[in-house]
């Protein structure tokens, strides 16, 4: 009898982030690594900060509604990463790891902007089937309402930045990396790490070293 599947940690991000680009990447080295699972999940931080949502857990400005003309360059970028992701993701599991990891290395290794060349970069260094990308990123529709529920999601919790981590258990906590860990045993340090202090009964809420 095969044994069941371990229940995932989702984890929220937005391609924006280079903090969740270092979580993402230490995420991948303990799924790949270590057999960890994890759930790819995206909350837009420009949702999250705009004027026009103080309780972030009510928002009344939502980024899958915005035209993707509209707005800030920041804005118009991170809908479309966001879009091109949910695209990618129905190609599988490991595509859609592979173009996020793509796509977060294009802009915060190699500095290139979240842009339709960066996108279709990213699908092919991904290895995804371009021609069926394409058609799957012509399903407008269909992508920003899965880019919908993702938000919803990350409404109900009260995220509010990323990387933010939600064990099975439903602890959830926003942590911020200062170095890119891709080494596994390294990985796992850190990681038990933080799922020791999230879970435990001292409630801490936040650790911010002085600079």
């Amino acid at each position: 009898m095969t044994a069941p599947s371990p229940a995932p940690t989702d984890v929220y991000f937005d391609f924006l982030c280079p903090f969740a680009w270092r979580g993402l990447e230490l995420a991948d080295v303990l799924r790949r690594e270590r057999g960890q699972a994890f759930r790819l999940r995206h909350f837009s931080l420009v949702q999250g900060n705009h004027p026009e949502n103080p309780d972030r857990k009510a928002p009344a400005w939502w980024l899958h509604e915005q035209a993707g003309d509209a707005g800030t360059p920041a804005q118009q970028a991170s809908l479309r990463a966001f879009l091109a992701a949910q695209a990618a993701a129905r190609q599988g599991e490991e595509a859609a790891w592979a173009f996020t990891l793509a796509l977060f290395r294009l802009r915060h290794e190699r500095k290139a902007e979240l842009d339709e060349a960066a996108v279709r970069l990213a699908a092919q260094e991904a290895g995804l089937d371009l021609a069926r990308f394409e058609a799957d990123l012509a399903d407008e529709a269909g992508l920003r309402e899965a880019l919908a529920a993702d938000l919803r999601d990350a409404a109900a919790l009260g995220v509010f930045g990323t990387p933010t981590f939600v064990l099975p258990g439903g602890n959830a906590a926003y942590l911020r990396f200062s170095a890119l860990v891709q080494e596994a045993e390294a990985a796992q340090a850190l990681w038990d790490l933080y799922r020791e202090v999230l879970a435990s009964g001292a409630g801490i809420e936040t650790i911010k070293r002085p600079r």
